[in-house]
């Protein structure tokens, strides 16, 4: 496969056509990825990337089976899912089979955020309630309704919460109020729903909703502790509402033992609603809303019908049943476990050799590695992280960080995710954490933590430098800083070139590109 652009002409089109908004993956130095195969990705030159990013890919990319299945729907059918068809119906009996049994009705779209918005309508509905509780840092998706309960979206200074809108603090044992010294963070967490409730039935607010991500992603890989959602949506019933348990980045089997997120917390908790996304087509646009029959019949009670053009239209139902179908197949939940108790064992190791680790926390292939400055005041190492993750690019490793300091480093890679690649993935980072605390340890005065100053900034060779955002300054003598740039450990030298020998390798075109002006008129 040619690409169309040279990498530079395709940066020059992304800015001018693409919304500015519209961030990509180490933009200071962004990877062009041509094509991928199971849990690799591979640039335009032909380079070889393990991916730890891509939850999206949850059976790997370009699964052949999940191909065949879209091939072969699309040049028989593919229609608006008004019309009878087997497809939908088959993926739906196969999905509610994997839930508890009271989950049997589904609502079929196209995003997770599209889900999330329908989970909402649904949850008003039913009791006529208007009020939505979210935990803090929690992101929902992009569609208005839910970035208005998406704190992680907040823009600090500038968004008022709406007043139906009721923030719950994130029931984070390491970093949040009430930590692994407490004596019942359950009870507490859980106690700040019920006062939230309380609150708003004195200023005359009835409650619809309590929604949360069975393991929180965005706002740092976060786990529940054990009891907190019984408890939650003990007190979410009694006020005439219900727990909607987003799914969207950790369903299908991610945590290994369990199918969906939600059931690590006991048999004893079903949620009202479920919604699912991103894995489920495996990077194919299929979305889906599960709930019970009473929510379904009130929804129905309104009199509005509801469609959805393309929600689960024959080619997106045959790309999921693929999807189901190699989740069992090739044991992944299995491999979730295995795998992923293996990698976290790894980092436990790591933990207890760097001090820049503060936590490592998650369940199968979820995980997240908490970088600090300071164990006892676990000041968030921000800059250390943005540093971390440019850095395993260079070696060849994807991974992004998050959390609301940004200094969770995240691994959710594609399900069929080896124990090579765990091990690779962390002697990379164990090299990369040795040489930066070294750096640090060693050269205390070449540690630079700097404000987002603009004009030149001199520093020696051999520093490091940090800034307060994760930028740099750059490598070597007199440096200037750009305006969108990362963490670099300085070193005597530039970074080493390397040849790539064959353009065609991995079915990637040699032929030069040409310039732009002559290929394209803009």
């Amino acid at each position: 496969m040619c690409e169309l652009y040279s990498k530079q002409d395709t940066l020059a089109l992304r800015r001018k056509h693409i919304g500015p908004s519209c961030k990509i993956f180490f933009a200071a130095d962004p990877i062009k990825i041509v094509r991928a195969q199971r849990q690799y990705m591979f640039d335009e030159k032909g380079e070889q990337y393990l991916d730890c990013i891509n939850n999206v890919a949850h059976v790997g990319h370009c699964h052949p089976e999940v191909v065949k299945a879209a091939m072969k729907q699309m040049e028989l059918l593919n229609t608006n899912s008004r019309f009878l068809h087997d497809n939908i119906v088959e993926y739906a009996k196969r999905l509610c089979a994997t839930l508890p049994e009271k989950l049997s009705v589904c609502y079929f779209t196209n995003s997770g955020s599209e889900a999330n918005d329908l989970a909402l309508r649904l949850a008003r509905q039913f009791r006529g309630h208007q009020d939505v509780i979210t935990l803090d840092h929690a992101y929902h998706g992009h569609l208005t309704s839910l970035i208005e309960i998406s704190p992680y979206k907040f823009r600090k200074g500038k968004d008022l919460k709406k007043e139906f809108v009721h923030v719950a603090p994130i029931p984070d044992t390491y970093r949040g109020k009430y930590r692994e010294d407490h004596a019942d963070p359950t009870s507490a967490y859980a106690d700040e729903v019920k006062k939230i409730i309380e609150e708003a039935h004195k200023n005359g607010r009835k409650i619809a909703a309590f929604i949360a991500e069975s393991m929180q992603s965005c706002g740092g890989q976060v786990i529940p502790p054990t009891g907190y959602f019984q408890k939650v949506a003990e007190y979410v019933r009694a006020a005439g509402g219900v727990f909607i348990a987003d799914e969207v980045q950790v369903g299908f089997g991610r945590v290994g033992k369990h199918f969906w997120s939600f059931q690590m917390h006991g048999e004893d908790f079903v949620p009202d609603i479920v919604t699912m996304g991103k894995p489920m087509g495996n990077g194919h646009p299929v979305a889906c809303v599960v709930t019970t029959k009473e929510i379904a019949e009130a929804f129905c009670s309104s009199g509005m019908e509801y469609f959805n053009t393309y929600g689960g239209n024959p080619v997106s139902s045959a790309v999921a049943l693929a999807v189901l179908d190699v989740i069992e197949n090739e044991d992944l939940q299995g491999n979730a476990t295995r795998v992923g108790g293996y990698l976290t064992e790894l980092l436990k190791k790591q933990k207890a050799k760097h001090t820049l680790i503060g936590d490592v926390r998650g369940v199968g292939l979820f995980i997240g590695i908490d970088l600090v400055k300071d164990h006892q005041r676990r000041t968030p190492a921000t800059a250390e992280a943005q540093h971390v993750i440019y850095k395993m690019k260079e070696k060849r490793v994807l991974l992004s960080a998050d959390g609301p300091h940004r200094n969770v480093l995240k691994i959710k890679p594609p399900m069929c995710f080896s124990e090579e690649d765990a091990k690779f993935l962390v002697d990379q980072l164990d090299g990369i954490l040795t040489v930066l605390e070294e750096a640090i340890g060693t050269n205390s005065e070449g540690v630079t933590i700097s404000e987002n100053t603009p004009g030149r900034t001199k520093k020696p060779v051999g520093c490091v430098c940090l800034s307060a955002s994760g930028s740099a300054f750059g490598r070597l003598g007199w440096l200037e800083k750009p305006k969108e740039a990362h963490v670099e450990v300085l070193s005597a030298g530039a970074p080493e070139q390397k040849e790539n020998p064959s353009q065609k390798r991995n079915g990637l075109c040699a032929e030069k590109q040409s310039p732009l002006s002559k290929r394209l008129k803009t």
